[in-house]
């Protein structure tokens, strides 16, 4: 239309080569797990992750979702799988048969053409999979659960698990869950309760209404679970934890997608790991990172040995899927008369205003805010939890900008000095002063800034106080995009 040829940058390929079968303990989260200890946190930057071979027909629907959810940890583009027959179970048991036949008509067309090429090939056999524990502090650092007892050890991780958390948008699917209760079921029926705090949190409205009524979330209450709302809870910080104090070192396991430093519970010192729904189950009853379920007993009130067996659950409701308390409000048919009035009282919400377009020229001799040391995602840019509620309201959230990054200069976190006063204080009141004498600043960092959750305002924030550049040496792909937009 323009005249002028259109570029666009190809992304890689990654081909994942799955062959045998899961078995016994090891889960769909052991693939990703294992895929983001071989790629790392930035692997998979910029590329397209495909999933092939045999194996991936003994994958359920909602396994498959587990793997594509966490492709964010490794910075994959996106990432897909083949149809198969497990998606159109899964369409028809969502009230969608005309979907899933359909895509079984034009299933050839659904998945990679015989010989397709790859820039890279990993190739993981199912049948010898095993499952695997991954963290603290980052996604990408994997440990199989036979090397996790001494390797804890090894690296002096807190021994005693204080939390066990499930569910989540990446791990509380119907098989998940009928899996992980199968495991508590067996455990109470030996007289054991959990000795970690144990916390589910149903990932949608349709998985909490239907484990609800198939008995599932009463098995984990009655094995001593606390049932949460289904939202993102403490995935993303939503977590009133009062059972350790900000500084004291701890450890949680949980079937989420990340476990950044402070992540969950706003404590830089909690040693977050992450594995399927499953093992962290039955961590829970074990209370310890000396506890193995796989190959370890544990002593019951009785005094006898316990041993769990292989989890065991269903793809599917046999009932189908209940949809739950029916939340939707629609809007008015005629919006025309609709008027949006936001008081400039508000703490919560604030209209947004332009921000100021560059003048063209070189911007020279401005001070640096902050300098960051290692590992800067987007939690550490713009952390959720209490925060959250200040999402609409810019000037407000701008307030945790960058409080979780540490500075380079002095090794402590929201800490910098001001170059114009010499003093030091907090990022964000630093970068304010810098705002209100008409200062621009720049941000420098490391590799893979920005990684994790891809949140706007991580991006807004830094241009709404008066940043005119990131200078790192490469970016998370989503945070790069976000800052270009501003």
């Amino acid at each position: 239309m323009a005249g002028i040829p259109w570029e666009l940058k190809c992304p890689k390929a990654i081909g994942v080569k799955l062959t045998g079968r899961l078995n016994g303990w090891t889960s769909p989260k052991d693939i990703i797990l294992e895929v983001a200890g071989i790629l790392t946190v930035k692997g998979g930057t910029g590329a397209i992750v495909e999933y092939f071979g045999s194996g991936v027909e003994a994958v359920s629907a909602t396994g498959m979702g587990t793997v594509c959810n966490m492709g964010a940890e490794i910075g994959a583009t996106t990432s897909v799988f083949p149809f198969t027959e497990s998606m159109h179970r899964y369409l028809v048991s969502t009230g969608r048969p005309e979907i899933a036949d359909a895509s079984r008509k034009f299933s050839h067309n659904l998945r990679a053409d015989e010989g397709a090429k790859y820039d890279e090939v990993i190739e993981i056999n199912l049948s010898e999979l095993e499952p695997r524990i991954n963290g603290p502090f980052t996604p990408d650092l994997m440990t199989p659960l036979i090397k996790f007892k001494d390797t804890a050890k090894e690296k002096e991780w807190p021994q005693d698990i204080s939390a066990c958390l499930i569910g989540s948008c990446t791990n509380s699917s119907y098989e998940d869950m009928t899996r992980a209760a199968s495991l508590a079921k067996e455990a109470m029926a030996a007289g054991l309760k959990v000795k970690s705090d144990f916390i589910v949190t149903p990932g949608s409205e349709q998985i909490r209404a239907t484990t609800e009524r198939d008995g599932l979330l009463e098995i984990f209450r009655q094995a001593g679970g606390t049932i949460l709302a289904n939202a993102c809870g403490p995935c993303i910080g939503q977590w009133a934890r009062h059972d350790v104090k900000k500084g004291e070192r701890n450890t949680i396991i949980t079937s989420y997608n990340r476990n950044f430093t402070g992540r969950n519970d706003g404590n830089p010192a909690t040693h977050g790991f992450v594995a399927s729904p499953e093992i962290v189950t039955a961590m829970a009853f074990g209370g310890s990172t000396n506890f193995n379920p796989v190959t370890d007993t544990l002593t019951t009130p009785s005094g006898k040995p316990f041993k769990f067996t292989p989890p065991n659950g269903v793809e599917l409701p046999a009932r189908g899927f209940d949809t739950g308390m029916n939340t939707y409000q629609a809007p008015p048919a005629d919006r025309s008369s609709v008027s949006i009035s936001v008081s400039p009282e508000s703490q919560r919400l604030q209209l947004l205003k332009p921000f100021k377009p560059w003048n063209g020229q070189d911007i020279e001799n401005v001070p640096i805010l902050i300098k960051v040391k290692g590992k800067c995602t987007t939690d550490h840019i713009s952390m959720a939890g209490p925060w959250l509620k200040y999402r609409g309201h810019l000037d407000n959230i701008s307030n945790n900008m960058l409080i979780g990054a540490t500075n380079s200069e002095n090794g402590e976190a929201n800490s910098v000095r001001n170059q114009v006063t010499n003093e030091f204080d907090a990022v964000p009141a630093t970068a304010r002063y810098y705002k209100a004498h008409d200062i621009p600043w720049v941000v420098v960092g490391d590799e893979n800034y920005g990684e994790g959750s891809s949140r706007e305002h991580a991006a807004m924030s830094v241009r709404f106080l008066g940043g005119v550049a990131v200078i790192v040496k490469s970016f998370a792909r989503i945070h790069e995009t976000n800052l270009k937009k501003q």
